[in-house]
């Protein structure tokens, strides 16, 4: 019980900082979401960004895999990683956003989760999937305000 309320916290926790990424990228600032994404998935996975986020795909999905990562948040980092990588395409760093997509789908493959198609798939859609996938895991709208 205390696990499964320490997650639920996390999650929400995880949610709320995405979405304020989202906020910054809503309001033109890149730069700013990507590194408010980068900041909660290093809170997430309890290890410092700069690490991780620079491990190349297989190394990051390895890491990921081994380090006990709970895989309902393996989801949420996913998508994350395919958010970050359009918020770094609009502030011009093609190269860092590659790597996040290669990461996104190398974390995906290691836990058997759906890739993302990140070509097709708008930032509101990543935002109602990521709301679906709460109420999935039994975090009501109410619990995100708090």
């Amino acid at each position: 019980m205390l696990q499964q309320d320490y997650l639920m916290r996390m999650l929400i926790q995880f949610f709320q900082a995405v979405t304020r990424a989202m906020e910054e990228g809503n309001k033109r600032r890149p730069d700013e979401a990507a590194e408010a994404l980068e900041n909660a998935m290093s809170e997430a996975i309890d290890m410092d960004a700069n690490v991780m986020l620079g491990l190349e795909p297989t190394s990051f999905a390895s890491i990921a895999s081994v380090s006990g990562t709970d895989p309902r948040v393996v989801e949420y980092l996913v998508r994350s990683l395919s958010l970050e990588a359009t918020y770094l395409d609009e502030a011009g760093k093609g190269s860092i956003a590659d790597l996040r997509r290669r990461q996104s789908d190398a974390l995906a493959d290691a836990f058997d989760i759906d890739r993302i198609d990140h070509e097709a798939l708008p930032v509101e859609d990543l935002e109602s999937q990521m709301r679906d996938m709460l109420r999935a895991d039994g975090i009501e709208e109410a619990d995100l305000e708090r």
